[in-house]
Protein backbone atom coordinates (compact mmCIF):
# COMPACT_ATOMS: atom_id res chain seq x y z
CA UNK A 1 0.00 0.00 0.00
CA UNK A 2 1.01 3.63 -0.03
CA UNK A 3 1.53 6.17 2.73
CA UNK A 4 -2.04 7.54 2.58
CA UNK A 5 -3.73 4.24 3.42
CA UNK A 6 -3.96 5.09 7.13
CA UNK A 7 -5.99 8.24 6.28
CA UNK A 8 -8.11 6.77 3.49
CA UNK A 9 -10.14 4.37 5.69
CA UNK A 10 -11.31 6.92 8.30
CA UNK A 11 -12.08 9.54 5.61
CA UNK A 12 -14.31 7.10 3.70
CA UNK A 13 -16.01 6.07 6.96
CA UNK A 14 -16.67 9.71 7.96
CA UNK A 15 -17.98 10.54 4.48
CA UNK A 16 -20.36 7.57 4.67
CA UNK A 17 -21.61 8.63 8.10
CA UNK A 18 -22.05 12.23 6.88
CA UNK A 19 -24.12 11.04 3.91
CA UNK A 20 -26.28 8.91 6.21
CA UNK A 21 -26.77 11.85 8.60
CA UNK A 22 -27.89 14.10 5.73
CA UNK A 23 -30.27 11.46 4.35
CA UNK A 24 -31.80 10.78 7.77
CA UNK A 25 -32.21 14.51 8.51
CA UNK A 26 -33.99 14.93 5.18
CA UNK A 27 -36.14 11.83 5.73
CA UNK A 28 -37.30 12.69 9.24
CA UNK A 29 -37.47 16.47 8.90
CA UNK A 30 -40.77 18.21 9.46
CA UNK A 31 -42.22 20.18 6.65
CA UNK A 32 -44.02 19.63 3.40
CA UNK A 33 -45.13 16.07 2.92
CA UNK A 34 -46.28 14.47 -0.29
CA UNK A 35 -48.84 12.42 1.64
CA UNK A 36 -52.11 14.24 2.29
CA UNK A 37 -53.12 14.52 5.92
CA UNK A 38 -56.57 13.24 6.87
CA UNK A 39 -59.28 15.88 7.14
CA UNK A 40 -59.84 17.17 10.66
CA UNK A 41 -63.49 17.61 11.62
CA UNK A 42 -64.41 21.05 12.91
CA UNK A 43 -67.54 22.99 13.71
CA UNK A 44 -69.86 24.15 10.90
CA UNK A 45 -68.94 27.76 11.77
CA UNK A 46 -65.35 27.17 10.62
CA UNK A 47 -66.28 27.19 6.92
CA UNK A 48 -66.47 30.95 6.41
CA UNK A 49 -69.46 32.10 4.40
CA UNK A 50 -70.62 28.60 3.48
CA UNK A 51 -74.05 27.63 4.80
CA UNK A 52 -75.15 24.09 5.69
CA UNK A 53 -78.17 23.03 3.63
CA UNK A 54 -78.29 19.31 4.47
CA UNK A 55 -77.19 16.94 7.22
CA UNK A 56 -76.58 13.60 5.48
CA UNK A 57 -76.39 10.44 7.55
CA UNK A 58 -73.07 9.25 6.11
CA UNK A 59 -70.46 10.10 3.49
CA UNK A 60 -72.15 8.13 0.69
CA UNK A 61 -75.49 9.87 1.22
CA UNK A 62 -73.73 13.24 1.38
CA UNK A 63 -71.85 12.57 -1.84
CA UNK A 64 -75.13 11.60 -3.56
CA UNK A 65 -76.70 14.88 -2.44
CA UNK A 66 -73.63 16.87 -3.49
CA UNK A 67 -73.73 15.24 -6.91
CA UNK A 68 -77.41 16.12 -7.34
CA UNK A 69 -76.60 19.78 -6.57
CA UNK A 70 -73.67 19.64 -8.96
CA UNK A 71 -75.95 18.29 -11.69
CA UNK A 72 -78.25 21.28 -11.06
CA UNK A 73 -75.31 23.67 -11.52
CA UNK A 74 -74.91 24.57 -7.82
CA UNK A 75 -71.43 24.47 -6.30
CA UNK A 76 -71.50 22.45 -3.08
CA UNK A 77 -68.96 21.07 -0.62
CA UNK A 78 -69.29 18.02 1.61
CA UNK A 79 -67.69 19.02 4.91
CA UNK A 80 -66.80 16.75 7.82
CA UNK A 81 -67.79 18.44 11.06
CA UNK A 82 -67.82 17.27 14.66
CA UNK A 83 -71.62 16.98 14.37
CA UNK A 84 -71.32 14.77 11.29
CA UNK A 85 -71.14 15.47 7.56
CA UNK A 86 -72.71 18.70 6.29
CA UNK A 87 -73.50 19.76 2.74
CA UNK A 88 -72.38 23.39 2.38
CA UNK A 89 -73.20 25.98 -0.29
CA UNK A 90 -72.70 29.72 -0.70
CA UNK A 91 -75.42 31.92 0.84
CA UNK A 92 -76.64 33.16 -2.56
CA UNK A 93 -77.33 29.54 -3.59
CA UNK A 94 -78.96 28.45 -0.32
CA UNK A 95 -82.62 28.80 -1.35
CA UNK A 96 -82.07 27.14 -4.72
CA UNK A 97 -80.08 24.32 -3.13
CA UNK A 98 -82.74 23.63 -0.51
CA UNK A 99 -85.52 23.55 -3.10
CA UNK A 100 -83.42 21.31 -5.39
CA UNK A 101 -82.77 18.89 -2.53
CA UNK A 102 -86.47 18.85 -1.58
CA UNK A 103 -87.48 18.16 -5.18
CA UNK A 104 -85.00 15.29 -5.57
CA UNK A 105 -85.80 13.60 -2.25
Amino acid sequence: MNSFSFVFGPVVALAGVAILVLLLRWTFSRGGSLVEKPAKPSTPDDYGTLVAVANPVNYADGERLRKSLDDAGIRATLAFTVQGPRLMVFPKDEAIARSTLRARS
